[in-house]
């Protein structure tokens, strides 16, 4: 990443609210203790509105390597029927 790509990211971040990562499909897993929906804990879903932006970067960082850890489980599950 050029200096100049870090800096035009670093200010969207800057400007640009967080988003929310539910999309509607709440239903909570309890093997896994997650929204099935948006892969976020209990605690982070109660706590969202009060969170600050760098709280919800984090929070989607870690839905990103949940999500990453599901499709992997899920390969080798598929992997393992063939």
């Amino acid at each position: 990443m050029t200096s100049d790509t870090a800096r035009a990211l670093g200010t969207a971040r800057s400007i640009a609210p967080v988003p929310s990562p539910c999309i509607n499909v709440c239903r909570m897993n309890k093997a896994t203790g997650l929204c099935e929906g948006c892969m976020r804990t209990i605690d982070e879903i109660a706590n969202w509105s009060s969170f600050d932006d760098a709280a919800k970067r984090g929070v989607w960082d870690e839905i990103e390597k949940r999500h990453a850890g599901y499709m992997a489980k899920q390969a080798v599950e598929r992997e393992a029927k063939t």
